[in-house]
């Protein structure tokens, strides 16, 4: 049997094979946690890892680090997927069958701000559906509370919003 780390390095990469969109810092910890296999910050050490020999890749906004699985990743995966136990084959099966739309949910809604070139903050928001961005807008706001204020209210009620925007702009 492989080392825990090597364990832990396969199943990541396995978890984010499984799915066709990026998987959350928060949520690649929160399976490991639930399951109690280890801590959270040896889940940190292992993805740093992963990303210094990228395997995976990560983009980061003010609130939130999502990771992508690299073509060297999936051929790594391909070599080592016969190291995961059964046991944990099916921890994951059972984890994205109880979660992925809320996973895939949490990850399609973006909103992000970033100091402007001119006076205030500049907010992006974006509603996306695997890799076609549905909604991608940029507001102009003085503070960064506004901003603050903007990303919060895009991440609760984007269904609102584009439904508004559709309803305004096609007819």
């Amino acid at each position: 049997m492989a080392e825990p780390n090597t364990i832990y390095k396969i199943t990541i990469l396995e978890m984010l094979d499984k799915v066709d969109f990026p998987l959350s810092n928060t949520q690649i910890s929160n399976f490991f946690l639930e399951q109690d296999y280890t801590d959270y910050f040896t889940v940190q050490q292992i993805i740093s890892g992963l990303i210094d020999s990228e395997l995976i890749r990560s983009e980061s906004t003010h609130s939130n680090t999502q990771y992508y699985i690299t073509a060297s990743g999936k051929e790594t995966l391909s070599f080592f997927k016969d190291k995961i136990s059964p046991a944990i084959a099916e921890d994951l099966s059972r984890y994205f069958e109880n979660n992925k739309m809320s996973l895939k949910n949490e990850n399609s809604i973006v909103a992000d701000y970033y100091k402007s070139t001119s006076p205030g903050f500049d907010v992006r928001c974006q509603m996306k559906e695997k890799d076609i961005s549905i909604i991608d807008l940029t507001i102009h706001v003085q503070n960064k509370s506004q901003a603050e204020a903007v990303c919060k209210n895009f991440q609760e009620q984007n269904l609102e919003i584009y439904a508004y925007l559709m309803d305004t702009l096609i007819h």
